[in-house]
Order: structure tokens, then C-alpha cells, then sequence
């Protein structure tokens, strides 16, 4: 599934890697509160929650920036033939690389390729196997890596407490390679994203602004994993390191999203993948783009 949209004069797609009812509220949501959330329940859009088998609907997603001379990918998904334990994400066999080639991309175009952090749904399509090596996907493109997210899931895969191989074989072969340069905030990208902390998620964790004639989008990464944190933002994942940050990183990042109206393009949520954060008094709502 592929999808686009235009910030000012620049084109975005996003390349759905999949998505489905796939989490029990409870167990993504480990705040999840049933009561708090019947209260705004009817607010999420169709294709978001599934009541009757309980569960959210979350995707993967990629996306694609151009920005001439300048082709920028942003995360790059689960990847093919990764082993993984999560039975969803294990031996995926997609065909992303023709979706990519669909949106007008071939691998070798791609200029670079920015990740929001290193957990290993954001980072697998960085490299193929070849011959029984992992290689680079994208041989032209510089790969940027938020540093703080590098020391620490580097030392996680040495220390043998990562729990899947997703830096030796997404991360690891980029450094190999030579095409690695490391950032954290407040840095600027390929002439056209302006990169700002959103440390909580993970310790290194960024987004990517994208402003062109007086449009804002924003690649929010896993500050929100589905629009139901909008409604409820004090309800981290199971998967956030840093708790307390990511609380108040979500809570800052909705006031500025919705203070800029910025489109809001994160790598998790269900059809149309994207939308706006609306402020309603002292609350968020959520909505999705057109």
C-alpha cells in the first residue's frame, strides 16, 4: 500500500509494510485503563480498534521524501528474512522493493536514509542478503544514526541482552560499509529536515520537521504508537526505555504539532498512516489526513 502527500513543493509517500488488529490494548499499553479509555473510545477513527477482538490496529510504515536533488528514506521498516522473535516480524517476505519502485525510487536513487531511532521495526530494510551477507540496501546513501540510540543498542547486542540480532545484521553492515555518520538533535538533513530530540522511546531517539512554503510535517517516530496516546498521552508502550521522558516528550511534541499543524507522519499508525493533532481545551484529539 502506498500512499502520498505534499508538504508545500515537497512529495511524501509512505510504504506500508503491513498493518492489522495485532495488540491487546493491555499488553502494548501496559497504563491502559478501560474505563479511562470507554470515555473518548468513540473518537478513534474506523480501521483503528477492533472491540470485538480487542485489539489495536498498528502497521509498519516507510517514507519516502523529495526534496531534488535529494531522496531521503525515513526508517526502514522490519525488512526480508530477518530473524526476529516477534512471529509477525520473523522471515518477512514482502515485496517493498517494487513498492519503492512504484513510488518512482530504485534502491541505488536514494540519497539518504535517516532513522528516528534503532529499535529493529525502524531498521531492517537497511540492509538485503546477498550471497549470505547482509549489505547495504541503499549503496549511495548516507545512513544517519542517532548516537545516543547507537551506544546504547551497540552495547545491548555485545553484552548479549538485545534479545534479537537486529544491530548485527540492520546496523552493523552499514558501519562495515562506510555509509554511517552518527546526529542528534538540532542538526538539519539532506537541505530540507530540521532534526530535534525526542528522547523518552529510546535514549537517543529524533524527529524530522519538514517545513517548505509555510507547510510543516513532522516524522514523529514512536512518540505515539497509535492515535489512542492523542486521546490518553500519559500511556507509554511496553517498549519505552526511558519512561518519565517519554511522558513529557509526547505531551511537549502534541503542543507543538498541534500549535504548528504540522501533518504528523509516525511509523506505526493505521490507514490513512498520517493526520493532524487538534487541540479540544486542555485535551488532544486526533485527525486523520485527507
Amino acid at each position: 500500500m502506498i500512499g502520498n502527500w505534499r508538504i508545500g513543493d515537497i512529495k511524501v509517500a509512505n510504504i506500508v509494510e503491513y498493518f492489522g488488529p495485532t495488540h491487546q490494548p493491555e499488553v502494548v499499553f501496559p497504563e491502559f485503563d478501560r474505563a479511562v479509555f470507554g470515555r473518548r473510545e468513540a473518537e478513534l477513527p474506523p480501521m483503528h480498534w477492533y472491540p470485538e477482538m480487542n485489539r489495536f490496529v498498528i502497521g509498519i510504515q516507510i517514507w519516502v521524501v523529495f526534496a531534488p536533488p535529494n531522496i531521503v528514506v525515513v526508517d526502514t521498516g522490519v525488512g526480508n528474512g530477518k530473524p526476529r522473535p516477534a512471529a509477525r516480524m520473523d522471515q518477512l517476505n514482502t515485496l517493498l522493493p517494487a513498492w519503492l519502485e512504484a513510488t518512482g525510487v530504485k534502491p541505488d536513487q536514494v540519497t539518504h536514509v535517516v532513522m528516528t531511532h534503532l529499535h529493529s521495526d525502524h531498521v531492517g530494510w537497511n540492509t538485503v542478503l546477498d550471497n549470505g551477507r547482509w549489505v547495504p540496501t541503499f549503496p549511495n546513501a548516507r545512513y544517519l544514526m542517532p548516537k545516543r540510540d547507537f551506544d546504547y543498542f551497540k552495547d545491548l547486542s555485545e553484552s548479549g541482552k538485545a534479545g534479537e540480532p537486529s544491530f548485527s545484521d540492520s546496523v552493523q553492515p552499514i558501519l562495515d560499509a562506510g555509509l554511517a555518520d552518527f546526529i542528534n538533535g538540532q542538526a538539519e538533513v539532506a537541505d530540507c529536515l530540521q532534526v530535534t530530540d525526542a528522547i523518552g522511546h529510546t535514549p537517543g531517539q529524533l524527529n524530522y520537521w519538514l517545513r517548505s512554503r509555510g507547510e510543516t510535517g513532522v516524522f514523529s517516530a514512536d512518540i505515539l504508537h497509535h492515535p489512542v496516546q492523542v486521546l490518553n498521552p500519559g500511556w507509554n508502550t511496553a517498549f519505552c526505555v526511558l519512561p518519565d521522558e517519554a511522558k513529557a516528550t509526547r505531551l511537549k511534541f502534541l503542543h507543538e504539532a498541534s500549535r504548528t499543524e504540522a501533518l504528523v507522519m509516525p511509523c506505526h499508525f493505521p490507514p490513512p498512516h498520517c493526520g493532524f493533532i487538534r487541540r479540544q481545551g486542555d485535551a488532544f484529539a486526533y485527525e486523520p489526513a485527507v
